[in-house]
């Protein structure tokens, strides 16, 4: 690090403090990080040539007149991941619990502050004892899980009703407690309402106390269904990845389509000649709004297969030909998720995480960059080297 940033010798002393990484990172906006990412691509466009543009357009005569239709070209690959928190598996018991637990300092810190020697009772003891027994029972019964619940509710709901009796008091929590206190008065109430009604889903659903912005995302994937973290849906261009989306909410990646379709449109100045997507992206508005500006959509088409069979044989080796391309996107959610971090997300501020994602992808580009304009000059090296020894070669033979 201390080379890096160019110290003139080594010392044992830190340049600068770790949290000011986090204070930089602030300042970082997915706006910023999304416009930095376009320029690196190549698709980022100079404002006063578009003005200059249209001023010529206008002086012309011709600003009236639409202008023809480019042909489309180009390919579109879109796709959606999820972007995990670093974040405890959440269970409704756990959670409880460990709500619970802050709930219990919260009413020390508020005792602290009264001269009363005795302190309202809160059964800690008995609470934690009874977590302990349940989160020993490696395979419990919808029973045993409905009774764990029933009694850390009971236990929230009596800590509760004490901070609300000494806050009428006059008594007073920090900041950090009253942010805390209420995400836990909002848990309290959609685990309450969940046992009530004897289901597991409620809206803007929370998973964790520390990160109350993380939202479960059900992917459907074998080796995790649902997954804890941010959802993004990018697009693909040239080996180059865009994020076109990143919300802590479950969204349909499928109304992200026609909005970056025309984002293209906008970059390249024409329609990509096709989309390579997932089955999910294939809703009746997709298609219809791909058929109306002559865009081809990867997948079988609509209606029966061909009789001839010569036809129908070519249809499936090219719908098999584009599902290994499309195998681009699956590819650099690979290389983000191993290699850079992707797979967990380790900043604690919802700010931070997003603009964590966002340098994930725009590193990503800066080396696909860097390989483009390194491999001409590397292809160059090795035929030079190659034709050296041909030429050493005969020079021995020649000998």
């Amino acid at each position: 690090l201390q080379w890096f940033i160019g110290l003139p010798a080594f010392t044992d002393k830190a340049p600068f403090d770790a949290s000011t990484m986090t204070w930089f990172r602030k300042r970082l906006t997915p706006d910023m990080l999304a416009e930095v990412n376009d320029y690196i691509i190549g698709t980022k466009k100079k404002d006063d040539d578009e003005d200059s543009g249209a001023r010529s357009d206008l002086g012309s005569g011709v600003g009236d007149a639409e202008p023809e239709e480019a042909e489309n070209k180009g390919t579109l690959i879109l796709d959606a991941t999820c972007a995990p928190a670093d974040i405890k598996y959440p269970t409704d018991v756990a959670l409880l619990n460990t709500a619970r637990e802050k709930l219990e300092r919260m009413i020390t810190e508020l005792h602290e502050q009264t001269s009363q020697h005795k302190k309202p009772r809160t059964y800690k003891r008995i609470a934690r004892k009874d977590y302990l027994r349940f989160a020993r029972n490696r395979r419990p019964t919808i029973k045993a899980i409905r009774k764990a619940i029933r009694q850390q509710l009971g236990y929230v709901r009596r800590d509760l009703t004490i901070i609300e009796m000494l806050l009428e008091s006059g008594l007073n929590l920090s900041e950090k407690s009253k942010e805390t206190l209420g995400i836990i008065r909002t848990l309290y109430s959609q685990q309450e309402e969940m046992y009530r009604e004897k289901k597991h889903q409620v809206e803007d659903r929370i998973v964790s106390i520390h990160q109350p912005w993380v939202r479960p995302i059900v992917r459907g994937k074998t080796n995790a269904p649902t997954e804890f973290g941010a959802k993004i849906a990018i697009s693909m261009v040239d080996g180059y990845a865009s994020v076109e989306r990143l919300d802590w909410n479950a969204f349909n990646e499928t109304s992200t389509l026609q909005e970056t379709v025309e984002r293209y449109r906008k970059e390249k100045g024409c329609y990509p000649g096709r989309i390579l997507a997932d089955k999910i992206y294939r809703t009746r508005d997709n298609l219809s709004f791909c058929s109306k500006h002559g865009i081809r959509m990867n997948g079988p088409k609509l209606g029966r297969p061909p009789k001839d069979k010569n036809a129908y044989r070519a249809q499936c080796l090219l719908e098999k030909s584009e599902a290994g391309e499309r195998n681009a996107v699956e590819g650099k959610f690979g290389e983000g998720k191993r290699a850079y971090g992707l797979n967990r997300i380790f900043t604690k501020r919802q700010d931070t995480s997003e603009t964590s994602i966002h340098l994930v992808f725009l590193v990503m580009n800066i080396e696909k960059r860097l390989r483009s304009l390194l491999l001409p000059v590397l292809e160059a090296l090795e035929n030079m080297i190659f034709a050296l020894e041909i030429l050493k070669n005969r020079v021995l033979i020649g000998a």
